[in-house]
């Protein structure tokens, strides 16, 4: 008979939790298409928009100047109008944490966890459910800081791990959002295929990363001895 048992450190509920099964990366899969952008403005096939999280994500009606103003208006100054944009952030907010329980309730963030940490450890030193703040903020960087602050407060991830998090998002933060809208009106002017900048910035933020992961472990190491 065999010796090996769970220990009292890990309960055999706890260690059911971390098991993996097709449903968990059919729902890996969902919410990375979903957070990615993958679905946005697809040429012949639009009703995909619909699984997209920027779509389901919607847009406020506008007042005064269609072109530039929405319900928080234009000209506004000090605490009211930070009350009035913090406000408009909300609902992106709530629909990325409502839609990110229910696919952790599915195992998706499970299934994350087992195949980006041989991706993301060696490389930014990170646990692989990160992954998944690390995806929405592609599209959405108050959602991204979001998520990124769940798992920080479920003590899922260390404060170290927030800061190198935070590197990797704030640079070209949403960037496929911003690069298709804002960037959009350069691409008439470019010599190189349109997925060529953007697979730069994409790399890029790696970079990032990992200069701010070797800052942390050497010049800042001993701010982070009592975690």
């Amino acid at each position: 008979m065999s010796d090996v048992r769970i220990s009292e450190d890990k309960p055999a509920d706890q260690a059911e939790e971390w098991k993996v099964g097709k449903g968990a990366y059919i729902a890996l899969i969902a919410v990375i298409l979903m957070f990615s952008g993958a679905f946005l403005k697809v040429d012949g096939m639009a009703w995909l928009g619909a699984f997209d999280f920027t779509t389901l994500g919607g847009a406020f009606g506008t007042m005064k100047n269609p072109a530039t103003d929405t319900f928080v208006g234009a000209g506004g100054i000090s605490a009211k109008a930070g009350f009035l944009f913090a406000l408009s952030l909300v609902p992106t907010v709530m629909l990325a944490l409502g839609l990110l329980e229910i696919f952790t309730h599915y195992g998706a963030i499970r299934a994350a966890h087992k195949l980006l940490t041989p991706l993301l450890k060696p490389i930014l030193g990170i646990p692989g459910h990160t992954g998944l703040a690390l995806i929405t903020d592609l599209q959405s960087t108050d959602a991204g800081a979001a998520l990124s602050k769940e798992l920080y407060d479920s003590k899922r991830i260390s404060k170290k791990d927030v800061v190198i998090m935070g590197a990797w998002q704030y640079s070209g933060a949403g960037l496929i959002n911003n690069y298709f809208s804002i960037g959009s009106a350069m691409f008439a002017s470019l010599t190189l295929p349109v997925i060529i900048p953007l697979l730069v910035m994409f790399v890029m933020k790696f970079v990032g990363a990992v200069f701010v992961r070797f800052a942390l472990n050497t010049v800042y190491k001993r701010d982070f001895d009592n975690e």
